[in-house]
This record gives structure tokens, sequence and C-alpha cells, in this order.
């Protein structure tokens, strides 16, 4: 075999590869990059000590509000935040959490929906940082103000009409990210009992794995594709669980390998509520890697 033909078939090999380190970044990649780093935890949190040089954006802002459902934060409010932190819809972002990986996700999904095209989220967060001693602060870094505008890409996030509509729809493919007890009507955070018809339960614990020292970082790339090795690719992908956020972690996932996903932000909150809403509160297959 020639130079040229060894050069051709390791390129194709290479962009064949799982888009896995396009959207999750070990905290030495982050220690060489030159990103915005958001911070989803709390103001309290945040005060108390972050990285060095991030930016304060508590998870709780993603929610237009959160005692009601998961509803996404509005485009006004959105917009008046990123205008204020300084970020563009170019910006390459960098998000981390308390080490559990959900509120990153939530926040990740967040600026997705809202058009941000470069994101990418810590893995094990604050508490990965922390175990190998990279650079703190308590400083609360100065920021210019940006002209971005509110830009929703409805590509990525479903209402409960589209997810109706996706119970009928072979094409599409709906995953409960809640516990296997919610998901057989065991129990709920809503008046009523059970799941979304015709989907699948695929918890959003499956998703990481816990280390006493790192917090939760995410699976491997084959680890994941393990996972939802079920799911065809070529199906659309709807994604829900209490409040839309421990679905978002299901959501950085699916886009990590290549699916066609999107999240519903309401979730369990609004539809186990509804009664104008169909559920299943039998028993149905739970999917396991």
């Amino acid at each position: 075999m020639n130079k040229v033909m060894m050069f051709v078939l390791v390129s194709l090999w290479l962009f064949a590869l799982p888009t896995y380190a396009a959207f999750v970044v070990t905290p030495q990649e982050l220690s060489t990059q030159q990103s915005t780093v958001l911070d989803a935890r709390s103001t309290q949190s945040y005060e108390t000590g972050h990285i060095e040089g991030a930016i304060n954006f508590p998870v709780d802002w993603t929610y237009e509000e959160k005692s009601v459902d998961g509803t996404i934060v509005s485009p006004a409010k959105a917009q008046s935040i990123l205008r204020k932190l300084g970020i563009e819809t170019t910006t390459p972002v960098v998000i981390y959490d308390n080490g559990s990986m959900m509120d990153a996700a939530r926040l990740f999904w967040t600026l997705e929906v809202y058009g941000l095209k470069n994101v990418q989220v810590l893995d094990g967060g604050y508490a990965a940082w922390s175990s190998l001693g990279l650079p703190q602060s308590l400083d609360q870094p100065a920021r210019q103000a940006s002209q971005y505008v509110a830009n929703v890409d409805h590509h990525r996030i479903v209402t409960k009409l589209t997810t109706l509509a996706a119970t009928k729809n072979p094409q599409q493919v709906i995953i409960d990210a809640r516990s296997p007890s919610d998901y057989l009507g065991k129990t709920s955070t809503a008046k009523r009992y059970g799941h979304i018809p015709a989907a699948l339960n695929i918890p959003a614990a499956q998703n990481i794995r816990t280390t006493e020292t790192q917090g939760a970082t995410f699976l491997s790339a084959d680890k994941l594709e393990h996972v939802y090795a079920e799911i065809p690719k070529t199906s659309r992908v709807i994604l829900y669980c209490a409040i839309g956020r421990i679905s978002s972690s299901n959501y950085l996932a699916l886009r990590t390998l290549g699916y066609d996903v999107a999240n519903y932000d309401a979730s369990w909150h609004q539809w186990g509520n509804d009664e104008n809403l169909p559920i299943h509160g039998g028993l149905s297959p739970i999917v396991s890697p």
C-alpha cells in the first residue's frame, strides 16, 4: 500500500471517529484553552471559590419558573443574561458544575437552544478540577457586554404537542431519563404516575460513572454507544425527565454520538399534570446497557 493511499485511509478513519471530544473536555484540556468558562453552580458556591477566570451562570437561570416546571428561560431573559456576560453565538464556552454533570448539561442544552455554536462541558466539573490542584480564584472577572440577539434553535427543543405527535411516529424515539421507579409508575413528581406512551427508559445515571475524588465523569464514547445501541442513528430522539434537567445529560451523550436529538423542557411536570395528555402506567421494557 503506497503512502498516499495510507494517508487517505487514516484520514477517513479519523473523520469517522465519534465526536465525543467536541463536547466534553478534561480539566487538563481546559487548562490550555482560551475559552469563556461558565460556572453553573449557585452564586453562593461560586463566591466561595471557582475556576480561575470563570464567570457565574447559575443553572437556575435556565428556567423560566423552576417551581412550576422545567420550561426554558424566555428569549428576552436569555438575551439579557448572555449580553451581560459578554457572550456571542460564536464565543467558545466551557461549562462546569459541582461534578454531577447534570446542571452543566442543562446549561449546555440551553445555550445550544439559543444558538451558541461552540459549547463544551468540563468532565468531572469543579470536583475534578479541584482534585488536580488546578488554579482557582475568588475574583469575579469583569465582562464587556455583547450584542447577542436571541435566536431559538427549534430543532433542539420540543413542546408537549410535538412530543405527542412523536408518540405516533415510528421515525421518532422518545426516551424517559427518569429512574425506573418513576418510569414504571411506582413514584412520580406529578399528580399522575407512569410515562409518556412509546417512551423507552434510559436513566440519566447510565451516562456517567462516579469516582470518589473527581465527581461524576462521562462515559467514554464506545461505552455510550453501548448504552444507546438500541436507538437507531436514523431516528429523531426526544428526551424528557421531571423538569428537563437530568435528561439534558442524555442530550449531551446523544450529541456526542451524532444523534438528531431534542429535549422536552417542561417534561413530566407538565405532561404528568395535564389530564388531556395520554400516559402509559403499565410495565414496559427498560433499556439497559
